[in-house]
């Protein structure tokens, strides 16, 4: 089933981001089974949304790229994210 995740960073900033963007998707790509990310400054932070194919899918990225990948950036967002993910229930493109 398709999943709707969003990661809330209190306090995150754009620098912050570009940091882990750098490191997670440096050739500019989406990882398999990843079909959107979109991500912002909001009122006390920043707001990163994703949508995957699978949990399976976001389970591979986070094991097998996301985390080795950050293990050994600094500049990056100082604290676990607030996490929210949702079936989607309902999923439209233009």
């Amino acid at each position: 089933m398709t999943l709707l995740m969003t990661h809330f960073y209190p306090g995150g900033t754009a620098e912050q981001y570009a940091v882990v963007l750098d490191a997670v998707h440096a050739d500019g790509d989406l990882p398999p089974g990843q079909f959107v990310s979109a991500a912002g400054p909001t009122e006390g932070g920043w707001l990163i949304s994703a949508i995957w194919e699978s949990r399976e899918a976001l389970d591979v990225f986070v094991s097998g790229t996301l985390m080795p990948a950050l293990a050994g950036v600094s500049g990056g967002f100082a604290s676990a994210p607030q996490e929210r993910i949702a079936e989607c229930t309902y999923y439209q493109t233009i």
